[in-house]
């Protein structure tokens, strides 16, 4: 890894978080499979780190909380029996928070769809936050738990409840049924009515499978390892935060949403993100 160039090292990453997998960032750059995984590596664990010190004291107002499904090594009906029911082998979630104002995604985590999983979540995106907040999410019940025990009362918490209609029949495997209605429970505080919404996170899924090649649902570039996968999304979240400018945030002038946060005061480079790992 020595002899790659930073300028090289950047290349190699910049077709990362063009949504590329480790093959094809392979042969577009003209690099070793096993250099552009040891580059991953390098580059995720500093970025792990480097947001988990950053993402402090932060005066976020409005933040919407989702999960997002991928798997690892493979799918939990074609695992074999001596990794079944282990974690980091067939399903994996990831839990995100974004705020709707700055678009700044504070805090994610790697886990199960579980109670437990989503307490640790929820109380380690309280110790990132300044002041009280608005939180929005689905009607997923380990939620309720969560928030409670992380933000007591000091919360404005809502649900927004979706309403699915049946499953189309022809094509049940792969279209969702469609949302017919939505309901807004209040479960703690005074949620500003109209803010009650999950829209800003479902999108940030979105992109999430638009950005990363493992997390397109039928894919052969799905994580073969969750260490791997963990170091994807440290490199996905840093460059969404502080190196992307968000289209939302252009006014008076191109921003990220580290920069409207409060956290950045310049777009990040490729380049710097790379640099970290020196740092």
């Amino acid at each position: 890894m020595n002899k790659l160039s930073i300028d090289r090292q950047a290349q190699i990453i910049k077709v990362l978080c063009e949504g590329n997998s480790i093959r094809s960032t392979a042969r577009i750059t003209n690099t070793a499979v096993n250099t552009v995984v040891k580059l991953l590596k390098d580059v995720g664990a500093a970025c792990l780190e480097y947001q988990d010190k950053t993402m402090h004291n932060l005066s976020c107002k409005k933040l919407q909380i989702d999960e997002i499904w991928s798997f690892c090594y493979a799918k939990k009906d074609h695992l074999p029996e001596s990794k079944q029911g282990k974690f980091g082998y067939g399903d994996v979630w990831t839990f995100t928070a974004i705020d709707a104002e700055t678009k700044l995604v504070p805090s994610w985590l790697v886990g199960l769809r579980d109670a437990d999983y989503a307490s640790v979540f929820v109380s380690d995106l309280k110790e990132r936050l300044a002041n009280r907040v608005q939180i929005t999410t689905d009607g997923h019940k380990m939620y309720l738990e969560a928030v409670e025990d992380a933000f007591g009362a000091e919360v404005d918490y809502a649900m927004l409840v979706k309403l699915y209609g049946q499953e189309p029949e022809a094509e049940k495997r792969y279209s969702p049924a469609e949302c017919i209605a939505t309901e807004k429970h209040i479960i703690q505080g005074n949620p500003d009515n109209k803010a009650i919404s999950t829209s800003y996170v479902e999108r940030q899924n979105l992109t999430m499978r638009m950005g990363m090649r493992r997390f397109t649902r039928l894919t052969n570039a799905f994580s073969k390892k969750l260490e791997n996968h963990i170091y994807a999304l440290a490199l996905y979240f840093m460059h969404y935060n502080f190196a992307r400018p968000h289209k939302t945030l252009a006014n008076p002038y191109p921003r990220t949403p580290a920069m409207v946060a409060g956290i950045s005061n310049h777009i990040w480079t490729v380049e710097e993100i790379v640099s970290l790992v020196s740092n």
